[in-house]
């Protein structure tokens, strides 16, 4: 039975299906590079995660990989850092690509589709605990967050994430010479908007130019639980 359960969940994981319970999209943070080999069908995945309403897929792209010859173009160091951060928070040892973490808690092998359909099923079910609303604005997005339970008084972070959401780039060293890829989702930009202690409600006014798609995500400190995320439209 698990095994049908199993299979059905990899086939659908690139159906939209209407989230439950959760509080905006489940988010899932794939860590690559266009220097890993075994990082292509991990990548493939995400890009076929764009279609899906319930899921913000982001493509966080390292610089560890960099050395073997081929320099990923879209690498940044503070995606590295993101990655250990979440090691250091899960008590992992040691980080790889690709890797997927969901919604700031679950990590899968990138490539698993089967897993992270589980996965993204089981977020699913969560009741929120946040209500985020977020609306554009003439130069600006409004942005409200709203708690639905009760919540010990902690430091959530609010972040804005910035990504593009097709890339296309020849490679032509490293593991991947001579292929050309076309990257999904590619994160250009994570800042901190502001912080939160869960308790009260907030409403800001925060400035923001340009077309270029943008997320706003409710987070446990820098590496916890991911509360809640939405697109800004």
């Amino acid at each position: 039975m698990r095994v049908w359960k199993t299979i059905v969940a990899a086939i659908c994981i690139g159906l939209p299906v209407p989230a439950i319970a959760q509080s905006g999209p489940v988010v899932v943070e794939l860590f690559t590079s266009q220097g890993c080999s075994s990082c292509p069908p991990a990548d493939r995945l995400l890009h076929r995660l764009t279609e899906r309403e319930d899921v913000l897929p982001l493509a966080l792209h390292v610089d560890y990989w960099d050395y073997i010859g081929w320099a990923d173009q879209f690498a940044r160091p503070v995606h590295t850092q993101r990655q250990k951060g979440y090691a250091h928070a899960g008590g992992r040892k040691m980080i790889y690509t690709p890797q997927m973490v969901i919604m700031g808690q679950d990590d899968v092998v990138g490539a698993d589709a089967m897993e992270l359909a589980e996965v993204i099923a089981k977020h699913q079910q969560v009741a929120p605990l946040v209500r985020l609303d977020v609306k554009r604005a003439e130069g600006a997005f409004l942005l409200r967050l709203q708690p639905l339970a009760t919540m010990p008084v902690e430091q959530l972070t609010v972040q804005l994430v910035r990504f593009d959401p097709v890339k296309t780039i020849e490679i032509t060293r490293g593991e991947l010479s001579g292929s050309r890829f076309e990257y999904a989702n590619v994160v250009e930009d994570w800042q901190q908007i502001t912080t939160w202690n869960g308790q009260d409600a907030l409403s800001l006014k925060v400035p923001f130019v340009g077309i270029q798609p943008a997320a706003v995500l409710v987070q446990r400190g820098t590496y916890g639980a991911i509360l809640a995320a939405a697109r800004i439209e």
